[in-house]
């Protein structure tokens, strides 16, 4: 008997512990994605604001994976991702495509992009890895590059570096993509 209450103790301890990392997890991946959009972001308007919306292209195109690679420390990976790709490097795998359409789904049932985010515990060939996306909702800084109605110069800049851009044509509030962040968990625990 007392070995049966030691084993459910265990197994409650082990539970216990298993949701504390995933809530401090979730606590430094949504903080990861919150910095790689708010300083994106930042950089996008002061880049608008000194030269106009084609100079923001070229902001972006060096910007987004520099702050994204500055963010990646510690075993964390900081990225972008989207089902509308400007760049194809930015690919999403077979979860992130999965998260991405399920986002889209629940952004036609009327939730807000801005509370859209996924997490999940994987396990794949001996690795397990925390991974971690939140929506990118389109909004007004990001039009210029992204919206319907794009200026000419705009065009020719995006065709430039982007000859396979897929991601125009977006309104105000849509799902631009997502924020994907993911850590590779040594003995399946947070360090």
């Amino acid at each position: 008997m007392r070995s049966i209450i030691i084993a459910i103790a265990l197994l409650l301890f082990s539970t216990f512990s298993i949701a504390v990392n995933t809530i401090q997890l979730e606590e430094i991946a949504k903080n990861l994605a919150s910095q790689l959009g708010m300083q994106l972001k930042a950089r996008l308007k002061t880049a608008i604001e000194a030269g106009g919306p084609s100079n923001a292209i070229a902001a972006c195109n060096v910007a987004a994976p520099q702050i994204a690679e500055e963010l990646s420390t510690s075993g964390w990976k900081v990225g972008r991702t989207s089902l509308k790709l400007r760049n194809p490097g930015n690919s999403p795998d077979e979860w992130e495509r999965a998260t991405l359409l399920a986002f889209e789904q629940q952004l036609t049932a009327g939730a807000p992009a801005a509370n859209l985010q996924n997490s999940t515990i994987e396990s794949s060939d001996g690795i397990t890895r925390y991974r971690f996306m939140k929506a990118i909702p389109i909004d007004s800084v990001c039009m210029a590059c992204h919206g319907e109605t794009i200026a000419e110069d705009v065009q020719s800049i995006l065709a430039e570096k982007y000859p396979l851009d897929a991601a125009t044509g977006y309104k105000p509030g849509e799902l631009r993509g997502a924020f994907t962040i993911s850590k590779i968990l040594e003995n399946g625990k947070l360090d």
